[in-house]
């Protein structure tokens, strides 16, 4: 809101120091130092109050020393992690007019919604199974398909590149060269002619088959929104671990939000120009410091859990901003602490299943999933297990940033 008011002032008033309120770097910075401060500083109250409120975790026994007394502590901390998104996006951003923007605040609201009603189920209803797993999935569906949808039908959400091929209003293909135009077209990592057009696979229908490249592209979006947040959620086990790795995450999609949305990097660098994509940074920096402002307290030893309200939160917002820049095929680099978190959940239930069912004994690959269990139970101290996937983390961010050259 404060992008509009000095915008006002300016023009009006010609108040001194209000242009810099023009200027996307100058917001981001101010929209990461506000969310640091909300989170540290507010973020103490919040803890309070659940503590008041007895609003406390149940905690998994591993049989591990320190573990029990981690009971109690309280959760729901994600509310920490919206509120200082949420409020200097809404002072900073320029939201109004931008759907990118109104689509990350409604996904932040959104996976909140779900996550509290996990946790809610799970602390007052003592219900330790929580939201069951249909409706969380029947959230995230919902979320991802009015995502794609806009995406895909928005008249705003555009690239502009060479040659494009593209869906005009009356839902016509055609070739477009040098214009902002609507397209489903994403980039495909290591590959020198890096640009995938979702409506390639659908062109085999016949002519004019590509206008329904929807019935392919909101499948898409919706499998995205709901493995990356279900990745998230399952990355949430020990201090610190989903926060710290989902700041170095989003860090990441920053880096491509700020060159997809500049014309001169994104003309330098060879990939597709967004317009209006820019703007994320401001929320991509708000939920930087969002994030690292909770790492205060949730380091090890946490004072506070993020609980789903944060996991599903978190993983529905990195999804969304992948999608929107167009990098959603790195996803299984770039999140593959999440990926990693997932498939050893997914063999230790598959081989148990399938080894009960051949020999009648389930058997276990890993001592415990997901994967920082396992580590936990073989006796590495958490705070190690953590600092390592951060720094595999921050290794695959690298790798990640490099595939804009690496063709």
């Amino acid at each position: 809101m404060l992008y509009y008011l000095f915008e006002y002032l300016e023009k009006e008033y010609q108040l001194p120091g209000a242009s810099l309120f023009k200027f996307q770097t100058f917001r981001a910075a101010m929209a990461i130092l506000f969310s640091l401060i909300i989170a540290t500083a507010y973020g103490k109250r919040i803890i309070l109050y659940l503590q008041r409120k007895q609003i406390g975790e149940t905690v998994r026994d591993l049989g591990l020393d320190g573990q029990k007394q981690k009971a109690g502590t309280p959760t729901m901390g994600g509310l920490i992690i919206i509120m200082a998104t949420l409020i200097p996006v809404l002072l900073f951003a320029r939201w109004l007019d931008n759907v990118y923007i109104i689509l990350l605040i409604i996904t932040t609201v959104w996976m909140g919604l779900i996550g509290f009603a996990d946790d809610y189920i799970k602390i007052f209803k003592k219900n330790k199974g929580g939201l069951k797993g249909r409706f969380k999935i029947l959230g995230q569906v919902v979320l991802g398909l009015a995502v794609g949808a806009t995406l895909y039908f928005h008249p705003e959400v555009t690239i502009k590149n060479d040659s494009t091929t593209v869906i005009t209003e009356q839902f016509e293909v055609a070739n477009v060269e040098g214009l902002e135009v609507q397209s489903t077209n994403t980039t495909i990592p290591f590959v020198k002619n890096n640009e995938l057009d979702y409506a390639d696979f659908i062109g085999w229908a016949g002519e004019g088959a590509k206008k329904y490249a929807w019935l392919i592209f909101i499948p898409i979006v919706i499998l995205i929104v709901t493995a990356v947040s279900n990745g998230a959620n399952l990355t949430d086990g020990i201090d610190g671990l989903a926060a710290g790795t989902s700041a170095i995450i989003v860090f990441t999609l920053g880096v491509f939000a700020l060159v997809s949305g500049n014309i001169f990097f994104s003309d330098y660098l060879d990939i597709m120009f967004i317009p209006r994509v820019g703007e994320l940074l401001v929320f991509i920096t708000a939920f930087v410091g969002a994030l690292v402002g909770f790492l205060w307290y949730n380091a090890y030893p946490a004072q506070v859990f993020m609980g789903d309200t944060g996991s599903l939160t978190i993983g529905g917002v990195i999804a969304v901003i992948a999608i929107i820049v167009r990098k959603e095929l790195l996803i299984p680099v770039l999140c593959g602490i999440f990926f990693a978190e997932s498939i050893s959940v997914i063999l230790q239930v598959g081989y148990f299943k399938y080894t009960r069912k051949k020999f009648g004994e389930g058997k276990r690959i890993f001592l415990m999933s997901p994967l920082h269990h396992h580590y936990q139970v073989k006796g590495y101290h958490e705070s190690k297990i953590v600092t390592r996937f951060w720094i595999i983390g921050i290794l695959l961010a690298i790798v990640t940033v490099v595939t804009l050259k690496v063709r």
